[in-house]
């Protein structure tokens, strides 16, 4: 399995975003090809690190490399900059 881990800092408008993320970001995401599960909520807490996480899962590293490259992957990672205006970090690992 591997995971596709995002992080998002605080969005310069927080309810633009989460309407965007879900409604605009979201949907794009569900088509990456052979994604098996992805998952997302706002951070809780007064000193959360970041606004929102999410967590998209392949079965394989070569299953998340393609879906990335492919027509869907491009587009989803292009829509990022229209709503994260506070930045993001993503990280990759291999899990169980």
């Amino acid at each position: 399995m591997i995971r596709l881990t995002v992080l998002y800092n605080t969005p310069d408008d927080p309810e633009a975003f989460l309407d965007y993320y879900e409604h605009t970001h979201v949907p794009l995401a569900e088509k990456l090809p052979d994604l098996t599960r992805i998952t997302w909520g706002k951070t809780i807490g007064r000193n959360a690190p970041y606004f929102l996480t999410a967590e998209l899962v392949w079965d394989s590293p070569d299953a998340m490399n393609a879906a990335m490259a492919s027509d869907e992957g491009k587009a989803t990672a292009a829509d990022v900059a229209n709503f994260a205006t506070g930045g993001v970090t993503m990280v990759v690992s291999e899990g169980h």
